[in-house]
């Protein structure tokens, strides 16, 4: 099940600042939007939940794109393994790490 956070992230559309823009509270029964200071209107718990399984997506998503990330490696060595084994092979193994940790 999807923060509600996330699912606010899919509602609004673009970059938001928690905790300025929105503010979420949970008093011990679970997450809810406090304060919406956005010009869009704050949706309702039926909007939020129609965007579980885009808000669930996005966090699976971010999840692979940080296992991927600690993969490549700096910069540094994958500029190291272009120099050494040329391009190609840095390609190759680039799109091995992708194939290893798919996104929907």
């Amino acid at each position: 099940m999807a923060d509600l956070s996330s699912k606010v992230r899919m509602y609004v559309g673009t970059e938001i600042k928690f905790g300025v823009d929105v503010l979420i509270q949970n008093d011990g029964q679970g997450d809810y939007i406090k304060e919406w200071n956005l010009d869009t209107a704050q949706p309702t718990q039926a909007q939020l939940d129609a965007l579980e399984t885009q808000a669930d997506d996005y966090e699976f998503n971010l999840g692979q794109i940080a296992k991927r990330k600690a993969e490549y490696g700096t910069a540094e060595s994958q500029m190291e393994n272009i120099i050494e084994n040329g391009l190609e092979a840095e390609q190759t193994r680039i799109q091995s790490i992708k194939d290893k940790y798919p996104k929907r």
